[in-house]
């Protein structure tokens, strides 16, 4: 892809795969037909994982994004993104969705690893009303453990989901189980573990700082609007927020994302021209903007 920097291979931390199954979860949560979920959305809903793989291809070969992490965005969707890599392995990672308190929470787990397709497992406490101290969430980490170059990823700070307010659905989400302090524990005894925190800990920005600093194998996934800076002092700005993150965690420790989900927008590829602004601005050396577009996501997932 051409850079800011020159050329060289842009991958991306954070897509969300918007299966079918994904969409049919929705239309029975709202008591709606499919067909009515995706009028509402403005939305084009993919009957099968292979065509939603095949335009999430033709996406990424449109813009020249070299690969990118598909995320499974419901629990029990595992199938669907290891669905994806294998019909383009050389093109997508996958990272599937578990909730822990589920009583076959261990089994997906174990079961979505060994198959070879997936290397990230996705925790959301808050939208699950878990604490990640909670000992039902230790196989994950043990997991992880067992399957070298698998992270897990954890969404702290603000949730929203834009798609069930569309569709009048409740988010009983629970901020109390959002600070991304609560991983410092588990951090610290799982060392050989990368953990990756989205948008740079979506509001708990000085918490996620404080825990990069005394955890090296947290990462930070720079994706979405961040519209989670309206909460902090008017004079930071995303420049700001990538200057903070660089002098904590340092360019190894970045992971570009553009939190892309749904068609007919595609890919986002106005978060990645505000992001690549932002470390132009802070004059970010090549060597350094190829680590945080691609560079450090392919390390941490290699096999």
């Amino acid at each position: 892809m051409q850079t800011p920097w020159g050329e060289f291979p842009v991958s991306d931390a954070h897509v969300h795969f918007f299966s079918h199954a994904f969409f049919s979860s929705l239309a029975a949560q709202s008591g709606r037909p499919l067909e009515e979920v995706g009028g509402i959305l403005g939305w084009c809903i993919r009957h099968s994982c292979e065509e939603l793989a095949e335009a999430w291809k033709l996406e990424l070969d449109r813009y020249g994004v070299a690969k990118a992490a598909l995320i499974a965005s419901i629990p029990g969707d595992e199938d669907s993104v290891a669905t994806a890599v294998s019909l383009f392995p050389e093109r997508f990672y996958g990272y599937f969705m578990v909730n822990p308190l589920a009583p076959d929470a261990g089994e997906r787990v174990q079961k979505a690893l060994a198959g070879g397709r997936l290397q990230g497992i996705c925790l959301f406490p808050a939208m699950h009303r878990y604490a990640v101290g909670d000992s039902r969430v230790r196989p994950v980490f043990e997991a992880a453990a067992a399957h070298p170059g698998t992270v897990v990823f954890v969404h702290c700070g603000v949730l929203t989901v834009g798609v069930r307010q569309k569709l009048a659905l409740p988010s009983p989400f629970d901020m109390r189980y959002s600070n991304p302090i609560d991983l410092h524990a588990a951090a610290q005894e799982f060392p050989e573990v990368n953990i990756v925190i989205p948008h740079f800990g979506a509001g708990y920005f000085r918490e996620t700082l404080m825990l990069c600093d005394l955890c090296p194998n947290v990462y930070l996934d720079t994706s979405s609007s961040n519209s989670w800076l309206r909460y902090q002092p008017a004079s930071l700005d995303l420049k700001g927020v990538f200057r903070q993150a660089l002098g904590v965690a340092g360019p190894r420790r970045l992971l570009f994302g553009s939190d892309s989900s749904f068609f007919p927008r595609g890919w986002h590829a106005q978060i990645y021209e505000a992001q690549t602004e932002a470390l132009r601005d802070l004059d970010v050396s090549a060597d350094q903007a190829r680590l945080i577009l691609g560079g450090n996501l392919e390390r941490l997932l290699q096999r």
